[in-house]
């Protein structure tokens, strides 16, 4: 498809453009197969403002007389308004906007026409695999093995071609495994905690049914995980009452019986539709200029986000506590085991391995445990807050772990190392990227459209020296401590820097923060020095 097909209108003089915390201006507007550019005009002024189309997730177009005005609603959350001179040129922009804004074929994203100077094609893709991550823990290799028995992507399309499982359990049981967990998600190996040598393990839900089906190698492989007189924790993401329904429709939940020696523990968590209704009423909220404090504060519970981000916090806590604590090992499902799963997995390590808590280590983790382990970014990052169009696959749960991830980097100012502005860049980049990283919804996928070789990855990107220095806490200092969060609702905070990043107050920290983060820095310089 030749992009020009759907531009009518490729260049409009005079358009005046607004957008927060700058005033006015007017100059050029050109549009592109994959950007908006707006040049300005403006005597002494070479300013410029480019925009990816995929970050637009709403067009609106208001025609009076023979001009017109879009607004353009983002998913990271701004809103611009274009004055256009002329009603055919203004529809016309407002047509290739929304058609470019939402190609359905990867492959005609940016992220495989973007080519950095100093980033090439020939350098190893990404931070982390199970491969890598298998060879550096020793501490595996008693007791696990790496496996390739979903090398053809024919026994689980959502996981890697290689997987860290139980050394006794050979590769025709894991088969028979996949077979009875929903979507082939089997229970493999995420994190090894080297202080007791226990293990968190993910899948998704049985699929026992109505009645009752067992698996007898699903009960070997769990059974392998622990010794016989030890005991393991089964945390369900799902109620209790939900885990039973789940059965009526073939799901369902490891019985106490077949499993024996596994207590099983419900923390229900949201997903799907209602975390992408609390995200859009909490940035209606945060879009309310009536400045009537009740209303705002009625708002802001209502959309019930800040009790998502208490509900994760306190899960992943619940899960470090028998890792760490308790010394047992746990697997963790709810039903796919792509979404809530991969959120407190993830939380509990950051919070008890400081190996997680660097910049790099921390973009390994969300490799690992996002990227490579299945969730699905194109189905649920299509559209953010702002879009008319509402798809059943939309969950922002991957906005959530960051949210929870800046509440983390809040309360512990010292024990993280990177900033919130890699969490904010994050954020935006999973929504509309010029790299690979987050485009399709699971590794197969990215194998068949050669994504790892014809896109460059965010991850490594963001470690380029200059861009590490960005993205760095200079406060950070190393602790072998875990860092347990506080989820009481006076200790959670709305994560300003993100959903009200394009206010005048909220641009006034951003800039005394930056102001700190200097001052910090050039006294570490002078203190070597």
């Amino acid at each position: 498809m030749e992009f020009s097909e759907h531009i009518k209108t490729a260049n409009v003089e005079n358009v005046v453009l607004r957008q927060p915390l700058h005033p006015p201006s007017r100059g050029t507007l050109c549009v592109t197969g994959h950007h908006l550019l707006f040049s300005e005009r403006e005597e002494g002024s070479a300013r410029q403002v480019l925009l990816l189309l995929r970050n637009i997730d709403a067009t609106e177009k208001r025609i009076s007389g023979s001009s017109g005005t879009l607004t353009l609603k983002c998913k990271d959350l701004r809103v611009l308004q274009l004055d256009i001179p002329g009603m055919e040129q203004c529809l016309n922009i407002a047509h290739s906007i929304e058609t470019l804004s939402c190609l359905d074929r990867v492959s005609e994203t940016y992220p495989f026409f973007y080519r950095p100077p100093d980033l090439s094609l020939q350098e190893p893709w990404g931070l982390s695999s199970p491969e890598k991550y298998f060879n550096h823990t020793k501490e595996l290799h008693g007791s696990w093995r790496l496996s390739s028995v979903n090398r053809e992507y024919s026994v689980c399309p959502s996981y890697t071609t290689a997987v860290i499982v139980p050394k006794d359990v050979n590769d025709d049981m894991l088969v028979k495994v996949a077979k009875f967990r929903q979507g082939g998600r089997f229970p493999v190996l995420c994190y090894y905690h080297q202080k007791n040598g226990v293990v968190i393990m993910r899948s998704s839900q049985p699929l026992t049914g109505a009645n009752r089906k067992r698996c007898r190698e699903d009960e070997l492989l769990l059974q392998a995980v622990i010794d016989t007189s030890d005991k393991g924790y089964i945390i369900d993401t799902r109620s209790s009452q939900q885990a039973q329904q789940a059965r009526m429709t073939g799901g369902g939940f490891e019985s106490k019986s077949c499993y024996n020696n596994w207590k099983r523990l419900h923390r229900q968590m949201e997903r799907g539709k209602a975390l992408q209704e609390s995200l859009i009423k909490l940035v209606e909220a945060c879009g309310d200029e009536s400045h009537n404090m009740d209303r705002w504060l009625s708002k802001l519970e209502n959309s019930k986000w800040l009790s998502h981000v208490q509900t994760a916090l306190s899960t992943a806590g619940l899960l470090a506590e028998c890792v760490e604590r308790d010394g047992h090992s746990v697997l963790v499902h709810g039903s796919e085991g792509t979404d809530s799963t991969l959120l407190i997995s993830t939380l509990a390590q950051l919070i008890m391995d400081p190996r997680c808590r660097t910049v790099e280590g921390f973009l390994a983790l969300l490799e690992r445990e996002w990227v490579q382990a299945g969730h699905p970014f194109q189905q649920r990052c299509a559209h953010s807050a702002y879009s008319h169009t509402r798809l059943q696959q939309e969950s922002p749960v991957f906005l959530l772990l960051l949210d929870c991830v800046w509440q983390l980097w809040r309360q512990f100012p010292l024990a993280l190392g990177f900033s919130e502005t890699l969490l904010l860049r994050l954020a935006t980049e999973a929504y509309a990227s010029d790299y690979g990283t987050f485009l399709c919804n699971s590794d197969q996928e990215r194998c068949l459209l050669e994504v790892k070789k014809k896109t460059h990855c965010l991850f490594q990107a963001l470690l380029r020296p200059k861009e590490r220095e960005i993205y760095s806490n200079p406060l950070y200092e190393h602790t072998e401590l875990a860092i347990w969060p506080s989820v009481h609702p006076q200790s959670l905070q709305l994560w300003k820097g993100f959903f009200l990043r394009w206010t005048k107050q909220t641009r006034h920290l951003e800039e005394a923060q930056e102001e700190i983060r200097n001052m910090v820095i050039e006294w570490g310089r002078l203190v070597l020095s």
